[in-house]
């Protein structure tokens, strides 16, 4: 899988980065969802992930062409934090040459998430 840069929204020593596939999806790059109380709510199978991001993240995607404003909170998109991060399910991305064009810091992950369902995300997509 190709990837092509989007965006990052950094801090020192974060990188949460979003990416345009060449399978018609994104790639999303963000912390590791630690916290019990959410991964209590969802049920994740050993083929999928969550990963937290700003919602500020998805500002990027225009420059894959695609324009609006993240208003609709449903999947990929399965919970809002308190600090108005999402935490987003996707599938675990565990291909080596993909993983190989990222720089992932340890406590980040990245899971794939199809473009059909994040364009259910965007107001005006």
């Amino acid at each position: 899988m190709k990837l092509r840069f989007l965006g990052k929204e950094s801090t020192p020593d974060d990188s949460p980065t979003l990416y345009a596939t060449d399978q018609d999806s994104y790639v999303v790059q963000g912390w590791i969802v630690t916290d019990t109380a959410i991964l209590a709510r969802h049920n994740i199978p050993d083929d999928e992930a969550l990963v937290e991001v700003p919602a500020s993240l998805f500002d990027h995607l225009a420059k894959d062409g695609v324009a609006g404003a993240v208003t609709n909170f449903v999947p990929p998109i399965v919970e809002l934090t308190v600090s108005g991060n999402c935490i987003v399910r996707g599938a675990r991305l565990t291909d080596a040459a993909t993983l190989a064009q990222m720089n992932i810091p340890d406590h980040e992950t990245c899971v794939q998430v199809t473009k059909a369902a994040v364009l259910t995300l965007l107001v005006g997509a």
